[in-house]
């Protein structure tokens, strides 16, 4: 399937197409979150509904709070109450497939973001980051700073069988040895462990405890989102072995990892900003219903990038809620 990637900078330009959108027809937007118990997901809801309400939009958003029975129901309610915009973050991938059909059913337009919709529903697109495009930026980052030798991965996984970890974390490596390959005619790495963080600071510096316990002379943290480095960092720093060890994380963009990185403690991160995604989503739901919108594949990507100190204050906020 042939996929499409949009500028994450259409940020700027979001709210008068937005504006445009919404008096070409009435516009009350509905945003189901799966969960807002992570900062990511609550600076996605916030960015969401402001770029609705900025349109003239009437807003209801709901936090599934990470049970797909009640996100199921929060859709429902929403169709129910006349939403006709639909912009969801669904817990899961075939278990929403029902909802999104019945309410696309009733003349609602869907638009997916960030977790994946099964291709198989009726919806208009799925915004995201591309998990493979930024860890190929990643990895092809990781592979200068490294100068082509073989290197010792501690890898910390989020949780087992997720899609989206398995491709950030293979997108990373991926990029590793292809710029290996290209730059230096050889490639080599060795994942000497793989600890499971659970997405959380606290289980990543857990995870990172044992992969040291186990293997102390590792040369990279590779985190497949920014909280687990950031917890395996404490671990690091507790065990006194911060020195020599690179800290990169295939996707997040989180605000502390970018403080990091520009303080020189912290080494990359894959872009994935919430705000930009949800824009964007917001974006593509009002233009669908003013009938303004080319036609899109079920996959719409946001730009990638490699945020680094070289680069970090284009991305950083420090307003953020990420």
């Amino acid at each position: 399937m042939k996929t499409r990637t949009i500028a994450g900078a259409l940020a700027a330009a979001t709210a008068l197409t937005a504006a445009a959108s919404a008096q070409a027809a009435d516009c009350s937007v509905g945003i189901s979150m799966y969960t807002l118990g992570a900062p990511y997901f609550a600076a996605q809801e916030v960015a969401a509904r402001e770029a609705a309400t900025a349109a003239g939009c009437e807003v209801r958003t709901a936090d599934g709070q990470n049970d797909m029975v009640k996100q199921i129901g929060d859709i429902e309610d929403m169709v129910a109450a006349g939403v006709n915009v639909l912009i969801v973050n669904p817990r899961d991938s075939l278990g929403l497939v029902p909802a999104v059909d019945a309410a696309t059913a009733q003349g609602v337009h869907v638009v997916a973001m960030d977790s994946m919709l099964d291709p198989s529903a009726d919806f208009i697109t799925n915004v995201s980051a591309s998990n493979e495009a930024n860890g190929k930026l990643v990895g092809e980052w990781l592979a200068k700073q490294t100068n082509g030798e073989p290197i010792k991965i501690a890898l910390l996984s989020g949780s087992q069988g997720n899609v989206v970890g398995q491709a950030r974390r293979m997108g990373v490596l991926a990029g590793l040895v292809d710029a290996q390959l290209n730059n230096y005619g050889h490639a080599g790495y060795e994942i000497v462990g793989q600890g499971w963080g659970n997405w959380a600071t606290e289980g990543g510096l857990t995870a990172m405890e044992d992969l040291l316990t186990a293997h102390p002379d590792i040369d990279v943290v590779l985190g497949e989102n920014d909280s687990m480095v950031i917890g395996a960092r404490e671990a690091l720093k507790a065990a006194n072995r911060l020195d020599g060890v690179l800290l990169v994380a295939a996707a997040d963009g989180q605000k502390e990892a970018y403080e990091m990185i520009k303080n020189g403690e912290y080494g990359a991160t894959g872009l994935n900003d919430p705000k930009a995604l949800a824009e964007l989503a917001v974006k593509i739901g009002l233009d669908t219903l003013a009938g303004t919108q080319e036609p899109l594949t079920k996959f719409t990507f946001t730009d990638p990038a490699v945020v680094t100190k070289d680069n970090v204050d284009k991305y950083y906020n420090d307003k953020s809620l990420f």
